[in-house]
């Protein structure tokens, strides 16, 4: 992988659900920002996410903790 790939790729969050049916929807790099993947996470299950080549967003849809080197921060509230 060479240096700029990597400052796109490297990246992970952690998500972890606080309520049943929280949505974590990856979306596309480019000109046009599509849906490319879907989870569905029930409570106190965890989702480790990486921004990739292909995933410039994490959309989320749900009460969740999310973890990151930015910090935490909770949605859906």
């Amino acid at each position: 992988m060479d240096w700029e790939n990597e400052k796109v790729s490297g990246d992970y969050i952690v998500i972890k659900a606080e309520e049943n049916g929280v949505n974590i929807i990856g979306l596309t790099r480019g000109r046009d920002t599509k849906f490319h993947h879907t989870e569905k996470l029930d409570k106190g299950e965890i989702l480790i996410a990486q921004f990739t080549e292909n995933t410039s967003a994490i959309k989320i849809r749900g009460k969740a903790r999310v973890l990151s080197r930015h910090g935490e921060i909770l949605s859906g509230e």
